[in-house]
């Protein structure tokens, strides 16, 4: 064939030489080289029709998953995600934010705003550094360091 007037479509399309072989018939007898047992040897659950075996079964001895020990649970595995918020990340936030002394609210949209947590999860307030002026803290929990901390300065907690 030509390269100049060869052109690849639908219609010259096909696999090559060998790459394609006869689907071998099982049981037609012994000049076919698969006649009288198939392939599937003298006896056995492996030789009868409809066999499969189980998943993870080893021939009878105990299977691994069995052999290993078992132990513990987990209890919430979607449990609450609480996460632990300082006085003195608070603080900094505030100090970097020029426009705050207005509202002096810390709430669940003053931490996501300021990446403190995510939509779902429950803050907790602990008391490692200081605030310095008053506040009003909304949260799931405090640390009983950070509400006297808290409350020193003239703030307020608000448990949510």
């Amino acid at each position: 064939m030509d390269n100049k007037n060869f052109f690849l479509n639908i219609s010259n399309l096909h696999p090559n030489n060998g790459a394609k072989r006869k689907k071998l018939r099982l049981g037609r007898g012994q000049g076919s080289g698969k006649g009288r047992t198939c392939g599937r040897g003298h006896k056995g659950a492996k030789s009868r029709s409809g066999f499969s075996k189980k998943k993870g079964f080893e021939g009878g001895q105990m299977p691994f998953q069995r052999r290993i020990p078992k132990f513990g649970f987990r209890r919430n595995i979607f449990g609450k995600k609480i996460v632990g918020i300082n006085l003195d990340t608070i603080q900094n936030r505030i100090n970097k934010i020029h426009d705050f002394k207005e509202k002096n609210v810390i709430d669940k949209e003053f931490f996501i705003k300021n990446n403190l947590s995510r939509k779902n999860d429950f803050v907790k307030i602990l008391g490692r550094g200081k605030l310095y002026s008053p506040l009003k803290i909304y949260a799931y929990k405090f640390s009983k360091k950070a509400l006297s901390s808290i409350k020193k300065v003239g703030g307020e907690t608000v448990f949510i």
